[in-house]
């Protein structure tokens, strides 16, 4: 046999380890800025990752034969994507319609990784909730008041306790777009006055103006600081966005800028974020003032700059590339998700009692146990019989035999018992989970089934602990079965 050299081995643990990539936008074909889908596509393509650019104009997806394909508009064929195989990458101002968002609701119920997931997407689509969500857990933010009104503005303004010039803000808006310099009572009713006789529907909010040179992006991906980009306020105006023409410059953060930034990624839960803040004067000790969370954050800025951060943390990330010149922000990406350990999918909600189903045994219940880390869930059994490494086990007048896996030592309270492992193939919310290691108890007016921490993983749930049978019907017989 010719022996494998270790080349060989490289070369099939990578094979093993990509991932199918699904970047997702609604920009067009012909957009100049089209730059951060564009480059996740080269990327992928210099590396060797099957890829797709989804448009959601015209897009849509099909299901044929347990088979899910993704479709641009007059492409038949499609590509395919699953839980196993596939991460998509959301770019573009996709809150611009339900049915965009609800295109991530059926990614995420299908089990594909989302970045980021449509709850993030949400959250810091919106900046007072956004603000909400970064007051929670206490980070430094300018003064901020929602709008409820505007015969109220009046009002609005004194509760934000400060003096002119503010920033008054749509909700919803980016690239710098719905933010506007006010700098007398007049300007603010009369801007106001104006937004709302364009949309009747505007919702607006008012921010404390804190002066700077600057304020700062850092791209935050898998709770690690990739790296940060300083965007010099543009002459003659007040923001520092790099769409209106700021310049980017690197920019080395504080220890404290760094653990901040993490903590304001984690409060949206994102896992690819942009986080925006203003410094503070003394970077070393005083918070900064934080802005705004980017769920989708652009590449163009960050990739036009390049600088390997000194500082010594292990909250910094280390690995970065300069490749022509350019940082790659884009590579880490890449490098990220090839480790299928983090990937990150969106739980859904279920109760403490949830309905399975077996070919042989039927409707059972389980009990959803978030309390049990043991290695194996549980199945209570009527009777069993081991023989010849096979056993019978006998559950509400149904027998199935089956292969003795193994046997497993478990404390009790009347002492130490062996108890059998074996294998079984269980339907849970419509899908089939294969060969999941359960070992077996005496019924003793237990739920048929008892859910360990790592199967409850598997099935992506997070247990509610006042509800039952959220994802599944309840058995029209209170008597389990």
């Amino acid at each position: 046999m010719k022996p494998v050299k270790f080349n060989e081995y490289i070369t099939e643990e990578t094979e093993v380890k990509k991932f199918r990539l699904l970047i997702i936008t609604d920009e067009p074909k012909e957009a100049k800025t089209f730059h951060t889908a564009d480059r996740l596509r080269e990327e992928a393509e210099k590396k060797g990752y099957k890829n797709y650019l989804y448009r959601l104009s015209g897009g849509y997806m099909t299901l044929e034969d347990g088979i899910r394909r993704v479709h641009n508009k007059g492409d038949e064929k499609g590509f395919e994507i699953s839980a196993e195989t596939t991460v998509a990458v959301i770019r573009g101002s996709i809150t611009r319609k339900d049915s965009w968002m609800d295109l991530i609701s059926q990614l995420e119920k299908a089990g594909i990784v989302c970045v980021n997931s449509r709850q993030t997407i949400s959250t810091c689509a919106d900046k007072y909730r956004t603000a909400l969500r970064l007051s929670d857990v206490g980070l430094r933010q300018p003064k901020t008041v929602l709008v409820s009104d505007p015969d109220n503005i009046k009002t609005d303004f004194e509760k934000l306790d400060t003096d002119f010039p503010i920033i008054l803000k749509t909700l919803r808006g980016s690239k710098g777009v719905g933010v506007l310099f006010v700098e007398s009572e007049k300007s603010l009713m009369s801007l106001v006055q104006v937004l709302y006789k364009q949309d009747e529907d505007t919702d607006l909010l008012l921010q404390e103006y804190i002066k700077t040179d600057y304020d700062a992006r850092v791209h935050v991906l898998g709770g690690k600081v990739l790296t940060a980009m300083r965007r010099d306020v543009l002459e003659g105006d007040f923001r520092s966005n790099i769409s209106q023409g700021a310049k980017a410059k690197t920019l080395q953060l504080t220890k404290l800028e760094i653990e901040k930034c993490l903590e304001a990624a984690k409060a949206v839960g994102g896992i690819w974020t942009g986080v925006d803040f203003i410094p503070s004067k003394n970077r070393e000790k005083d918070e900064p003032f934080f802005i705004e969370v980017n769920s989708t954050p652009g590449l163009i800025g960050i990739e036009s700059t390049f600088a390997k951060p000194k500082i010594n943390s292990k909250l910094y990330k280390s690995a970065l590339k300069k490749e022509k010149g350019k940082f790659s922000i884009t590579t880490e990406i890449l490098k990220k998700y090839m480790n299928r350990n983090i990937w990150k999918k969106s739980s859904k909600p279920c109760g403490v009692f949830e309905m399975f189903h077996h070919k042989i045994f039927g409707d059972m219940i389980g009990t959803m146990d978030t309390g049990n880390g043991a290695p194996h869930s549980v199945i209570h059994a009527d009777s069993y019989e081991i023989k010849n490494k096979q056993i019978t086990i006998k559950l509400n007048g149904k027998s199935m035999t089956t292969s003795l896996v193994g046997t497993r030592e478990v404390e009790t309270g009347a002492g130490k018992e062996e108890r059998p492992i074996i294998n079984l193939d269980i339907k849970f919310d419509d899908k089939m989970y294969y060969s999941y290691p359960f070992t077996i108890d005496y019924r003793e007016n237990k739920s048929t089934l008892l859910i360990n921490r790592i199967f409850l993983n598997d099935l992506n749930v997070m247990v509610n602990p006042n509800k039952s049978y959220i994802l599944t019907e309840k058995p029209e017989d209170k008597n389990d079965n």
